[in-house]
């Protein structure tokens, strides 16, 4: 019998976006931006080591492009889920390596997305909270200096088995930023890592200290959907998404 086409499914808009073997967050906490909406997110996982080191982190560029391959062709946007790697690989190059597989495509990553909505916000000096070891907080403060983002105050987990970062809880993380962010100067909390958990407390501690508060996924689904010509306002929890 003869059949119709549409758009498929919700309005038509696809994104896409590639996810650690090891992340358990980022999945979660993008369906609660996108719960009910007209944008159909897709992924597929990147071979990726518990152990956060520079060097386990810079081996997902041999990767890249062939857990790119695996999404969909025609695709509004891509996502790379990692803050650190995209710091330590560089985000040219991530975008180089999935361009590769899908031409033309705009590709976000958290570390990228995270300076495009301090810039939004007209943040320029942060709280760093994250749960890595020094090793790899080091370039992503030396990437944010270089961009005109001032660290000025930091407070890290030392966590380095990313199976552990998902299991960090919120009220750790909540507490983390209230000390971090409550240094004299700080304009906007950064907590950095697709794994660590932060949209039951965005809200709460923006209003506690009276500052915005961008997480790696705040930022980087905002960035997915602004890429993609999609109007997200109101969205997601936090200032970022009142804009």
């Amino acid at each position: 019998m003869n059949y119709e086409l549409d758009n498929g499914i919700g309005d038509g808009t696809r994104v896409g976006a590639i996810i650690l073997t090891t992340d358990e967050t980022l999945e979660y906490e993008a369906r609660q931006v996108l719960a009910g909406r007209g944008v159909n997110l897709m992924h597929a996982r990147i071979p990726s080591e518990a152990e956060v080191t520079p060097e386990t982190l810079r081996a997902m560029a041999a990767s890249m492009t062939a857990t790119a391959e695996l999404l969909p062709r025609g695709l509004h946007s891509i996502a790379y889920g990692c803050t650190s790697a995209s710091t330590v690989i560089g985000p040219d190059e991530v975008a180089r390596l999935i361009g590769e597989a899908h031409p033309g495509t705009p590709v976000a990553n958290p570390i990228s997305s995270v300076m495009d909505a301090l810039g939004a916000l007209g943040a320029s000096r942060i709280a760093l909270v994250t749960p890595y070891v020094p090793s790899v907080t080091a370039p992503m403060r030396a990437l944010l200096a270089e961009n005109g983002i001032e660290t000025v105050s930091e407070v890290s987990f030392g966590e380095g088995d990313d199976w552990k970062v998902a299991r960090i809880s919120e009220a750790s993380t909540r507490a983390a930023m209230l000390e971090a962010g409550r240094a004299e100067g700080v304009e906007a909390i950064f907590a950095s890592c697709t794994n660590l958990r932060t949209f039951g407390i965005i809200d709460a501690v923006e209003d506690e200290l009276g500052v915005p508060v961008i997480s790696s996924n705040l930022a980087l689904t905002w960035n997915m959907l602004r890429l993609a010509g999609v109007d997200a306002k109101g969205w997601g929890p936090g200032r970022l998404y009142r804009i």
